[in-house]
């Protein structure tokens, strides 16, 4: 993933791909390339890196065709290089790919055993091949795609082209956004709206599962079984800026939104629920070290810390290791002691956080393993650790953090099983369980974000409150300091979160008809015990507002308002309750007017100490 753009017409097409793709730059991205039509042939131009150098590689080799197609990649398989850039060309079939083709393993095998030869590390040659090896004489390169495509398990955004087709594209969907731009003369496709708005802001949306033939003057649609689709172009009218945001007010609306995408992204190609594990080579650690540790150590600064405390709790439930969350600004300065038994989960959404870096650097010195958790490929905290995980939330331009928090959440509960599966202290059956609650919790993410309403209505009633406590047990305690943070980064209003059950031993004294305290409380095992706190604060008059799982009609009679999530198991909770809580921070700080995307005095990468 993460940019694409296709034109066919009449103009010359490198620089229409090449001003597409500047207007992806957003979703970030470590090389880019193009494929174009020319003279019977199918050239193609690719450079590691930004932009920059691709338009470098283009003007030492200028192409004057007018149909094709190009990408700017941010890798998931195979490291960022000029080899593995998209697009891929298999005989005389070129493609770009945003997604994962999960069975890429058993395809590539397949494919190599017949004598096909790779010349990448990508999922996406894999499609490449396949397409190319069904378009042979007499099959159109729309059937070709169509029958590769039933081959192929996972999510794509694919546009093809082929040197025997020279006046057309060909596009596919699956779980990944795609959209065309309908032009007078000219067919576009883009996998975002910006791209398009140059020449056309007329749109036309593929739904999964649909694939379509561009030619200049026409977008065939159909279904991957034939079914011929109908669909009017709609007309949209963003400025350039709004476009980026696809119509929110707000990146960090925009972002939340994204989640259940991210989340999805985040598993793709890591779970096998067949065999009720996780994938090894997705994981960045070697089998041997999970059975060493006599330890896990989290160190993490800020958002992160709030997910190493849900990784601590996991860690130590489903691979009965101990473990400790710390934070990184501290550790440094404390004289820590690590050892070579110690596994050291370094969690970063930028993997540039200075203090987090300087701790691992300790941990390192003192043998331990370490392992990054993080969102951007390459960068200095995965560059110094043994090992990296890698999270899928795509670029996060909101500086108060969003989908790099529950995609985080995400990685570690994967991690968590997968040691747990290592050190048998896990087995397949309930490892099974937990991963299939994990394939779910996006359906549950979307059905709590349709719930929006409710949230709006409750800021309104609260945008006004100077000070607000939030209380959580168990894993409900990082999702209240979580969304206590969140409040604090972009309203400016104080908020404190704090453990429930510490909330007699100081916290109490604040509460009077005046204190609006929000109680993650959903119908878990520590639900009994939040339910008292929770009287606690109605006997003095404090204002509840409950997160509860839906149809709990015993929470929501000892609360004033209150916003429910979907029933999920329990060890996913956090996924969902955290989603109320972000849209609370965000339509107060809207109503009370607040720089949302880039709140005072706060950066998106922290790199000073």
């Amino acid at each position: 993933m993460c940019g694409i753009v296709g034109y066919v017409g009449s103009s010359r097409v490198a620089p229409v791909l090449l001003e597409g793709l500047r207007r992806l730059e957003y979703r970030g991205y470590d090389s880019a390339g193009v494929a174009v039509h020319v003279d019977g042939k199918i050239e193609i131009v690719r450079a590691a890196g930004k932009l920059d150098q691709l338009e470098h590689a283009l003007e030492a080799r200028p192409m004057n065709g007018s149909v094709g197609i190009g990408h700017t990649r941010w890798a998931t398989h195979g490291r960022p290089s000029e080899q593995n850039a998209h697009p891929l060309l298999a005989g005389d079939v070129a493609v770009v790919h945003n997604g994962i083709i999960e069975n890429h393993v058993e395809l590539k095998r397949q494919l190599t055993n017949s004598g096909v030869e790779f010349s990448s590390d990508t999922d996406t040659e894999i499609v490449a091949h396949l397409i190319n090896r069904a378009h042979t004489e007499g099959v159109s390169l729309m059937a070709a795609v169509r029958q590769a495509l039933t081959q192929v398990r996972g999510a794509y955004a694919l546009a093809i082209v082929s040197r025997r087709e020279p006046d057309c594209i060909v596009i596919a969907k699956q779980s990944s956004p795609l959209v065309i731009g309908v032009g007078d003369g000219e067919m576009l496709c883009a996998s975002d709206i910006p791209a398009l708005l140059p020449h056309t802001r007329r749109v036309i949306f593929l739904d999964d599962g649909e694939i379509a033939q561009l030619t200049a003057t026409e977008a065939r649609i159909e279904t991957l079984d034939g079914k011929p689709v109908e669909r009017a172009a709609k007309t949209v009218d963003w400025s350039p800026v709004a476009a980026e945001k696809s119509g929110f007010k707000h990146f960090m609306l925009k972002e939340i939104f994204e989640q259940p995408r991210a989340v999805e992204d985040t598993l793709r190609g890591r779970v096998s629920l067949e065999t009720g594990d996780v994938v090894d080579s997705e994981l960045g650690l070697d089998g041997e070290v999970a059975r060493q540790i006599d330890r896990v150590v989290f160190l993490a600064c800020g958002t992160s810390y709030h997910a190493a405390l849900c990784g601590r709790y996991w860690v130590e439930q489903l691979a009965k290791v101990p473990a400790h969350t710390e934070l990184a600004s501290e550790t440094r300065y404390r004289d820590p002691v690590f050892t070579s038994r110690d596994l050291v989960i370094a969690i970063s959404q930028s993997g540039e956080t200075l203090d987090t870096w300087a701790a691992v650097k300790t941990a390192k010195e003192h043998g331990a393993h370490v392992l990054a958790v993080c969102n951007v490929l390459d960068s200095a905290i995965p560059r110094m650790s043994h090992g990296a995980l890698y999270t899928h939330a795509g670029p996060e331009i909101g500086v108060a953090s969003t989908k790099c928090f529950t995609t985080q959440l995400v990685a570690l509960l994967l991690l968590a099983i997968w040691l747990g599966r290592r050190r048998d202290t896990l087995n397949s059956h309930r490892a099974a369980t937990l991963l299939q609650a994990l394939v779910e919790i996006p359906h549950a993410m979307r059905i709590t974000l349709e719930r929006k309403d409710a949230v709006h209505a409750a800021a309104r009633r609260w945008m006004h409150a100077e000070h607000m406590l939030f209380l959580g047990r168990g894993l409900g305690y990082p999702i209240a300091l979580e969304g206590a943070l969140k409040l604090k980064e972009i309203s400016y209003a104080h908020a404190e979160g704090y453990a429930a059950g510490e909330m007699k031993h100081g916290p109490i004294a604040l509460i009077d008809e005046n204190m609006p305290v929000v109680v993650v409380m959903p119908r878990d095992a520590h639900f009994e015990k939040t339910l008292s706190n929770v009287q606690e604060v109605r006997a003095r008059e404090g204002q509840v507002i409950g997160i509860i799982s839906d149809g709990d009609q015993e929470a929501a009679a000892v609360a004033q308002m209150t916003l429910s999530v979907p029933n999920v198991a329990d060890a996913v909770l956090p996924l969902v309750t955290i989603v109320p809580l972000q849209l609370l921070a965000y339509y107060i700080a809207d109503l009370k007017g607040t720089d949302v995307d880039q709140p005072r005095n706060l950066a998106k990468t922290v790199t000073v100490e």
